[in-house]
């Protein structure tokens, strides 16, 4: 047998301790893998929403919370609709300090015959939008046409397929990239095409509650304000009462996910260094308990010859094999625990929730690896270094 080869033998020829110690490797690996990737994924869902809202101010109704909270549409992708009067954009476009302002139209569709799935529809202007265009542009270069849409990339509708809102079929021309937020389930398409899918529903009898044309009628005014009026601005606009609307600061919704996101990351970060400090604890101890059962062994081959630095090789290498095998389990745990759920685990925190790409996933993985081969060879570290000191005399007279 070549020294080499040792330390895989020795690893298989105790199973059940090989097994122990590489539980808790897999239990190192799986908690700072998967805690880095949750703590990451809910970094980019914030700075997803961030560029998404893209506005200064956000104008509803005064009514609107009471029928659903705009911001659980953005971040949850909860469905619903309320609307005020279309004049109220030409309003706050002719107010001091406005750079931009474009409005949006909700409309939430039903689970029923006339509706394909229940689905937030956006309708936005193409030609004064500064928000759903560009993120729009990164996937389809023509412009949108008459009941033509763009699906959100938790639609289950393809490119070229139909969906049907209130027994109006509309055209899917393109998917759009995971933002991490609501907006991944909800349906884009032009103000001409939401006004046929509000009379639609209309003549299907579904109370919408809306006064005379439906195609002058708005739920959102998505506003960008000159550079140091935005405070001005939002008073300004709070003191008109015709309609009564309220105005939403988009710095304040994202600063509201920023501190919730904190708290979760910090709770994270907590669990993964206790799980850590375990471990290593748990691994140390199982190293040292270990060697003191292999004194024999070490002895033995210290009397063929070996020297101390070769055992304490030997220690170190079986140290890296199990943490080696345990880190690739662990990660390949917490994969299967987070690809697929990752719905879930947006819905369960209510945050904005976007996974890294694969290559990210990548150096994520290889950090991990590279971090449970250090804490493998620091626990194995005590042992190593007193198996290499045996004393070859006094352990054969003990076994005598």
């Amino acid at each position: 047998m070549t020294p080499h080869k040792l330390p895989l033998r020795n690893l298989l020829r105790r199973p059940g301790r090989t097994a122990a110690l590489t539980v808790l490797v897999v239990f190192l690996a799986l908690s700072l893998f998967a805690g880095s990737v949750i703590v990451m994924s809910l970094n980019s869902g914030l700075g997803s929403l961030e560029n998404r809202l893209g506005a200064d101010l956000i104008v509803v109704p005064a009514t609107a919370r009471g029928k659903v909270d705009p911001e659980k549409i953005w971040l949850q992708g909860t469905t619903g609709y309320y609307y005020m009067s279309a004049s109220k954009l030409e309003e706050i476009r002719g107010m001091q300090g406005v750079a931009q302002a474009s409005a949006q139209v909700y409309l939430a569709s039903l689970r029923a015959d006339c509706c394909s799935m229940p689905i937030q529809v956006i309708g936005f202007d193409p030609e004064t939008d500064f928000t759903i265009r560009p993120w729009i542009g990164e996937r389809l270069k023509a412009d949108l046409g008459p009941l033509e849409v763009v699906v959100g990339s938790r639609v289950s509708a393809g490119v070229n397929e139909t969906i049907r809102i209130y027994g109006e079929s509309c055209l899917v021309i393109a998917r759009l990239a995971p933002t991490g937020t609501g907006l991944d389930t909800a349906v884009y398409c032009t103000m001409d095409t939401m006004a046929a899918l509000l009379q639609a529903a209309r003549d299907l009898n579904h109370e919408l509650k809306i006064d005379g044309d439906p195609a002058r009628v708005v739920s959102a005014i998505y506003v960008k304000a000159v550079p140091g009026e935005a405070d001005r601005l939002e008073t300004a606009i709070r003191q008109t009462r015709n309609p009564k609307v309220t105005v939403i600061r988009a710095r304040t919704v994202t600063s509201d996910v920023e501190r919730s996101l904190g708290g979760v990351a910090h709770t994270i970060t907590v669990l993964i260094v206790c799980v850590w400090i375990l471990a290593l604890i748990l691994l140390t101890a199982a190293f040292l308990l270990l060697g003191g059962e292999r004194r024999r062994e070490f002895a033995a081959l210290r009397a063929l010859g070996m020297s101390r630095g070769g055992l304490a090789g030997i220690a170190l290498k079986e140290a890296l094999l199990v943490s080696l095998f345990g880190g690739l389990i662990g990660i390949g745990l917490a994969l299967l625990f987070l690809l697929p759920f990752s719905g879930l685990i947006e819905s369960a925190l209510g945050l904005p929730f976007l996974q890294p790409g694969w290559q990210t996933m990548l150096i994520l993985a290889a950090g991990t690896l590279l971090a449970v081969c250090a804490a493998g060879s620091m626990a194995s570290v005590f042992s190593a270094r007193r198996l290499s000191r045996v004393d070859i005399s006094t352990i054969m007279r003990e076994g005598a």
